[in-house]
């Protein structure tokens, strides 16, 4: 519910696209500072009580989000703190959540694993997706990020339920070290570093292009909210179908699965700027979930398979900081580049940044040939 509830209040706020950017680019600098130091205590301490921590964070701050909203009192600079805070809270939430399924499953059962975890997070994204634009819709933003506030609440008492093998640190644990450590481990495998260099530039594209000009094109052209949040639910469909898939389907090369399957990416932003009708780009936006997921299972798996457990939340912050450190930039700059070229040219623009930087990634061996474990 909260990127839709999010986009439609800054939208009813102020009606600027750059706004939107702003403040979706606030929530993501802080994890590009955080990412590394949430892996590292993600590897010192219990997984789940790092989870816990972040999730009553977030719960807080969506909390005030949603009182300030409801009350009419609600600012640019507010949601800009905001923002970041929870941008804090989830660099701390990502290593450790991704660091847990190593403990808990046999080595043989990660990709199941990985597949039914994500399955069950897309299926509430499908009603979380239809739910909150249908919420803001008939009540307005400030109820979906109060729904949304509550769902950190339990999701902190579900974290807290976990029983995880006790961790055994160091007898002085050193933060430099600890970051040279998880740095090498990044930086020796050529598929790793070259994949995260692709996901700096395709998600600087994608989540700006997306996330930032889709809102706007669904207000001025589709008939607002209700409708992107079907677009959304649609995604969320495609991640679940892809989800299904990756129960069953065991490729060999995961890698060069996970590449073909990431150029699904373009397709929504090709069909949102023509506009196309609303049903073209709910369906281009399905084949996007589908891609995503194909690729998300493959990739953890991966990286599970591949990378030593102690090592694994550093790894994970490092992949995530990659991904993500050009996302603020462009979520600054998709507004005012749409003011400058145009709309249609801005999300065409995007898609072919998709796949300029997902061609050459077949060029490496690794992508092409490793194997799964």
């Amino acid at each position: 519910m909260a990127p839709i509830a999010l986009a439609f209040a800054v939208l009813e706020l102020t009606g600027s696209r750059s706004d939107l950017g702003y403040v979706l680019a606030a929530r993501s600098a802080p994890q590009v500072v955080f990412l590394l130091v949430g892996g590292i205590w993600a590897d010192r301490l219990q997984r789940n009580r790092v989870m816990v921590a972040s999730s009553v964070a977030s719960m807080t701050t969506q909390g005030i989000l949603a009182a300030l909203l409801l009350t009419g009192r609600a600012e640019m600079w507010q949601l800009i703190v905001i923002a970041a805070l929870n941008g804090v809270s989830s660099a701390f939430f990502f290593p450790a959540s991704q660091g847990i399924v190593p403990q808990t499953v046999r080595p043989r059962l990660i990709q199941q694993a990985n597949a039914l975890l994500r399955l069950a997070l897309n299926s509430s994204l499908v009603v979380g997706a239809a739910l909150g634009g249908a919420i803001v819709h008939a009540f307005g933003p400030g109820w979906a990020i109060a729904v949304d506030a509550a769902t950190f609440g339990a999701a902190a008492l579900f974290a807290a339920a976990m029983r995880l093998p006790p961790v055994v640190a160091s007898a002085a644990p050193s933060f430099v070290r600890e970051l040279a450590e998880g740095w090498h481990a990044f930086s020796s495998r050529t598929w790793l570093w070259v994949i995260v260099l692709q996901f700096a530039v395709l998600n600087a594209a994608v989540q700006g292009a997306f996330q930032v000009l889709g809102p706007a094109q669904a207000q001025a052209h589709l008939g607002g909210a209700g409708v992107w949040g079907a677009i959304l639910a649609c995604q969320a469909v495609g991640l679940i179908v892809g989800g299904l898939i990756m129960l069953r389907f065991r490729p060999e090369r995961l890698l060069l699965v996970a590449t073909s399957a990431i150029l699904t990416l373009a397709l929504p932003l090709i069909a949102l700027g023509k506009p196309a009708h609303a049903a073209v780009i709910a369906v281009a936006a399905l084949a996007m979930g589908l891609g995503i997921e194909v690729f998300a299972v493959c990739w953890d798996t991966t990286m599970q398979q591949q990378i030593p457990g102690p090592l694994l939340s550093r790894v994970y912050s490092y992949d995530q900081l990659g991904s993500i450190v050009l996302i603020p930039i462009g979520f600054a700059i998709a507004g005012p580049i749409a003011d400058a070229i145009g709309t249609q040219a801005a999300l065409y623009g995007a898609a072919v940044l998709v796949v300029a930087a997902t061609l050459p990634v077949f060029a490496v061996r690794d992508v092409r040939e490793l194997r799964r474990k």
